[in-house]
This record gives structure tokens, C-alpha cells and sequence, in this order.
């Protein structure tokens, strides 16, 4: 069509609100009407297809827009929706290259860039990443979503200080402009500076400016800041712009279920956004991994039922659905894993559902080459490793008993007093007192989390400025260089990246009470992990009994046969215990009065 009616663009004006208001089914009625009377016009068809997914037919979406594209083959918001659409579905390899062509286009679509960097970020190319969404995030009203792909990517490469300058750049030269100020406290957010990044989201949104992104990135820092009253509000703000969200979704029902413990409580909003978004996958996929985190594995099972049963259920619903069968029936999880891979052969997350299900049924022979073909592409893997060494261990292979000399790699250390107190126990004192605000804030333990029975920080301590924490983080250097000297080097997935740097990843403080306990996971993203004990109670002083020691080698999965743990340490006040992170471990329950106060953190090699 070279030209286009004003009837028309009042039709289509008509339709993208129906869109907006989540009229699927009103829009796609009016939507086949004008492809019907404008058999020509590639966009109307385009939009067709985007009411056919939502309401879910994503067979007859895909076929609108082969047939958009075929009546104009550069027109990039169809290439952008194709390639999403595909790679949804799980067929990244027809996606990529739809997505690209998007990008290089003419014109380029943002959206396109946008998707293409969040899979490179997805599956771990952050060089990528960067190179795609960087062009998009030089001026000062860059895209919100895109400017977290491009501060991800640049903290994936160790480079936040980085993305922190040049956000501060673009900030300063329109000092006055709320996107702007958004796009520098989403840098501020991921470089752990919470404190400034919610002051200019709260500045920006004064100015009168809103959207969903900015009323999410003040969320987080409220977050990092235990400042959880506002932070949820500001959430429910958020929802009530773009009620498809998920990362908002699921942050709001961590905050709920830490003050409620209520599972249908902090579902509650999801539910809410269903009843009019009855057909989106990914907004039952994330209820299910809240009901899953909250201790309910075959309620988010049922959740997802129905759709995983439907022929042409997409690999990623089937994933979620057999990640909550693996808890209670390990040949379902199975089932639902091979149908995955038969929709997407090169699926990483329904491989290790694969590798994880053959251990629970007993089959570790058949996940071997599941396991090498997985750490082929993410060697550095601590699950992937984990669950390669369970195997080892299922068959009776010494490589087992190679990578997990627990006696060896599992080394216990007592810290020295920092500068600034004559003695341990004084300044453990004061730790105690500066941990213990921190927990004071929550009822519940987070979602998603091994703890059992009580509470963990939300915040990464080694940013607090907290001075009394900080003088702990100091205090670790040293225990840490010493456990890298005492592995020393060589070609294991621990040794091999021993080369002398390293850099904190993450830490955070764990508060049991009486029946308190950590489920046995590891931490997949780590290298070396830690457990300091900071205060414990009366029982755990008693060698005869087991209360609140920390085991080993004990997987968080089913096993056929059953691997129970093979190595207990016995904590102390004052010790530091450093191991591999992909070591499975746990606590066994402790009963008393006094709580089992902990810090941990992961560390990895410097880049």
C-alpha cells in the first residue's frame, strides 16, 4: 500500500488502544477486519500476529508473520517480532539472525537490539551484548531496558566503574532530564550503590516524569536499602503501568511473602494480571517459581499443568514445569525435559533439567554426555560441575573423589581481630550488633533461598558502610589468599582459575532460629564460597550431638540411589570455613534459644 486512508489511521488508532487495555480478543476481531479490506498492509498483519500470541496461538502468529514479512521483507518491526516470537519459542538459531537483520536495518529497531542483548546477557556473551546495546545508550533519553542490557554486559565484564562514568557523563550534560537521571541509578544499582541510585530515581520521579522502568529501578535500590515499605509500593506503582513486568512481579513477591510468609498473598497481584493476560506463559511460569520458592513444588506444578500438557507448549514452560516435578517425581521432570529437547535440541536449561532428572531416576551413565556437552559451553558452571560429580560418584568413578576431596578443599580458619579491637570477641561483639539491624527488618526468610527458619540480608555487605562490617571484609583478605596457596594450580575446575586475583561476588548474612537450617545447594555462579560464624547457640557446643553443623556432599536433588552427606564440619565463633562452590552443602537443624548468626559471600577470579 503507498498510501494509507484516514480511515485507516483512525481504525488503527482505535486498535492500539484496545492493545494497551489488554483487548486481545476486541483487537484481533477489528485487526482480521482490516487485513481482510488491506490484504496489502504488512503492519496490520504484524499486529494480527501479536493479538494470535497473546491469546495464545503461537502457530498462527508465527504464520502472519512469515506473510508480513513476505509482502515487505525489510521492514524491521516485523523482523523484531518474528525473531522474539522464535526465540520465546526456543529456536534461537532461526531468531538470531532475524533479530540482527532488525538491527541493521533501516530502520533499526530498538526493540530488536533490545531482545538480541538481553539473550547475549541470557546465555552468558556479554561481549555481545555490549556491542548491540551500546549504540542505543550514548544519549540522554536512551531506553530504560536497554540501558540495564548495557550496564549488565559491562558488569558481567567487570566493568561497572566504567559504566557508572559514562552514565554520569550523559547525566551531567542534561542535569535536568529525568531519563537521564534514570539511566545513571540503573549504572549506580548494579555497582551496589544504592543510596545514590534511589536519591536520583527519587528525583526524577518528582519531576512529574514516570514509567514502569523507573518506578522498578527505585524499587531495587529501596530494596538493597531495606527500605521494603517503599519498596513495595513503589512496585505495585510500577504494575499498575505495565502489569506484565515479571522482574517486578517476582520482586513483589519476595517482599509479600517476607512480611506475610503467604504464598497466595504474594501471588496475589500476579493473579490479578492473569485474568486479563489469561494466555501469557511467562506470567504463569514466574507465579510457579514463587509457589515453588515458598515450599509449594507440586502447587507450581498444577499451576502449570494445563499449559504444558498442550502439544506445542513452548520449551520454556516446559522447563519451569518439570523444574517443579524434579522435587517430587523425577520421571515426570524427565518427560517434560525430553520434550524440551526435542523442540529445541541446543536448550541449556532443559539439558540440565535432563542431566538432573536421569540422577533422580537413576540413570548417571545416560547423563554423562548431557554433563560434558553442557560444561563444553559454560566449563565454569558450579551446578553443571555438581551435578557431573554426582554422577562420579552414582558410578563409582574416582574422578568423583578427585574434584571433591572434601578434607583437603574444605578448609576451616580463624580470623584475627581487624585493626581497631584488641580482641575477637569484642569485635565480634559489635558484628553481631551491626548484623542483627540488618535482620531486625524481616518476618521471613527471602524466596528462592536453601534457608529454612530464618532470615537473610538483602543487600551485598561488602557495599554497606557499615564500618564495622567493612573491617570484616578486610579481615577475610587474608584467610582467602591463604586458601589459594594451599590449592595451588593445576587443570581441575578449581585449580585452573587460581591466578593469584580475585574479587568478592555477592555476600549477605543468615539469621536461623531454633529449628533453623540451609537445604544443600551450591552456588552456581561462584568460585569459592565461605561460611563465617558469627554467633551460635549453647547446643551446637555439644560434640555428641549434630545440631546446626555444616555437611558436605549431600545434592539437593533426588538421587537412585541416595547420597547422603561425607563431610561435617563443626562450626565455631570466629571461623571462617572456605570450599569450592560447587560442593553441595548444608546445615543440619539446632534447637535453643540463641539464633545461628552467619555472613557468607562468593568470591571469583579477578578479571
Amino acid at each position: 500500500m503507498s498510501t494509507i486512508s484516514p480511515s485507516l489511521i483512525d481504525a488503527m488508532r482505535r486498535i492500539s488502544a484496545l492493545l494497551q487495555a489488554g483487548s486481545f480478543r476486541d483487537a484481533h476481531d477489528r485487526l482480521e477486519a482490516v487485513v481482510a479490506d488491506n490484504p496489502g498492509f504488512a503492519e496490520a498483519r504484524r499486529l494480527l500476529a501479536g493479538t494470535r500470541q497473546a491469546l495464545g496461538d503461537a502457530v498462527g502468529a508465527e504464520a502472519l508473520l512469515r506473510q508480513a514479512l513476505a509482502l515487505d521483507p525489510g521492514w524491521t518491526p516485523t523482523l523484531a517480532t518474528l525473531g522474539e516470537l522464535l526465540l520465546h519459542s526456543g529456536r534461537a538459531g532461526e531468531a538470531e539472525p532475524l533479530l540482527q537483520r532488525a538491527v541493521a536495518g533501516t530502520p533499526p529497531s530498538p526493540r530488536a537490539a533490545l531482545v538480541l542483548a538481553r539473550y547475549y546477557n541470557d546465555t552468558q556473551r556479554p561481549a555481545q551484548a555490549l556491542a548491540v546495546a551500546a549504540p542505543y545508550c550514548t544519549g540522554p533519553n536512551a531506553d530504560a531496558e536497554l540501558v540495564t542490557q548495557h550496564v549488565a554486559a559491562l558488569a558481567a565484564l567487570g566493568r561497572q566503574r566504567e559504566a557508572v562514568a559514562a552514565y554520569r557523563q550523559v547525566q551531567a550534560a542534561a542535569p535536568d532530564n529525568p531519563v537521564a537521571a534514570h539511566a545513571l541509578a540503573i549504572a549506580l544499582d548494579a555497582a551496589n550503590q544504592p543510596a545514590e541510585a534511589e536519591q536520583l530515581a527519587r528525583q526524577a520521579l518528582g519531576t512529574g516524569y514516570r514509567s514502569a522502568a523507573l518506578y522498578h529501578t527505585h524499587a531495587r535500590s529501596l530494596i538493597a536499602l531495606g527500605d521494603f515499605e517503599r519498596a513495595e509500593a513503589a512496585l505495585r506503582d510500577c504494575l499498575r503501568l505495565e502489569p506484565r513486568l515479571l522482574d517486578a512481579h517476582s520482586h513483589l513477591a519476595r517482599l509479600v511473602w517476607m512480611r506475610t510468609g503467604d504464598s497466595a498473598e504474594a501471588t496475589a497481584t500476579m493473579d490479578r494480571a492473569l485474568q486479563t493476560f489469561a494466555n501469557d506463559d511467562a506470567l504463569w511460569a514466574a507465579k510457579a517459581a514463587v509457589l515453588q520458592g515458598a515450599g509449594d513444588p507440586r502447587g507450581a506444578y498444577a499451576c502449570l499443568a494445563s499449559q504444558a500438557a498442550r502439544p506445542q507448549a513452548a520449551p520454556a514452560l516446559l522447563v519451569r514445569a518439570g523444574l517443579a516435578a524434579l522435587e517430587f517425581d523425577p520421571a515426570i521432570a524427565l518427560g517434560l525435559a525430553e520434550r524440551a529437547l526435542r523442540a529445541l535440541p541446543t536448550d541449556s536449561s532443559a539439558r540440565k533439567l535432563m542431566v538432573a532428572a536421569q540422577l533422580g531416576i537413576g540413570d548417571a551413565r545416560g547423563s554423562l554426555p548431557h554433563c560434558e556437552a553442557l560444561l563444553a559451553q559454560a566449563p565454569d558452571d558450579q551446578y553443571l560441575i555438581a551435578l557431573q560429580t554426582t554422577a562420579w560418584r552414582l558410578l563409582g568413578d574416582p574422578r568423583y573423589h578427585e574434584l571433591c576431596d572434601y578434607p583437603r578443599l574444605v578448609l576451616p580458619q580463624r580470623l584475627e581481630a581487624p585493626p581497631g579491637w584488641s580482641d575477637l570477641a569484642g569485635f565480634l561483639a559489635d558484628l553481631r550488633r551491626s548484623l542483627d539491624r540488618l535482620h531486625d527488618t524481616q518476618n521471613h526468610p527471602l524466596l528462592f533461598q536453601s534457608l529454612r527458619h530464618g532470615t537473610e540480608t538483602t543487600g551485598d555487605l561488602t557495599r554497606t558502610a557499615d564500618p564495622v562490617i567493612q573491617a570484616l571484609f578486610k579481615a577475610f583478605e587474608a584467610p582467602i589468599r591463604g586458601y589459594l596457596e594451599h590449592i595451588g594450580h593445576g587443570a581441575d575446575p578449581l585449580r585452573r582459575r587460581n591466578h593469584g586475583g580475585w574479587r568478592f561476588n555477592g555476600s549477605w548474612s543468615v539469621r536461623l532460629r531454633t529449628s533453623g537450617f540451609h537445604t544443600s545447594h551450591v552456588h552456581p555462579r561462584g568460585w569459592l564460597s565461605s561460611a563465617c560464624y558469627i554467633d551460635l547457640p549453647d547446643s551446637m557446643a555439644d560434640a555428641h550431638r549434630q545440631d546446626g553443623v555444616l555437611t558436605f556432599g549431600e545434592p539437593s536433588i533426588a538421587t537412585t540411589p541416595v547420597c547422603p552427606a561425607e563431610h561435617v564440619v563443626r562450626p565455631e565463633v570466629g571461623m571462617l570455613v572456605l570450599f569450592p562452590s560447587y560442593f553441595w552443602h548444608g546445615t543440619v537443624p539446632f534447637s535453643g534459644d540463641r539464633p545461628r548468626l552467619t555472613v557468607a559471600f562468593d568470591v571469583v577470579p579477578d578479571r
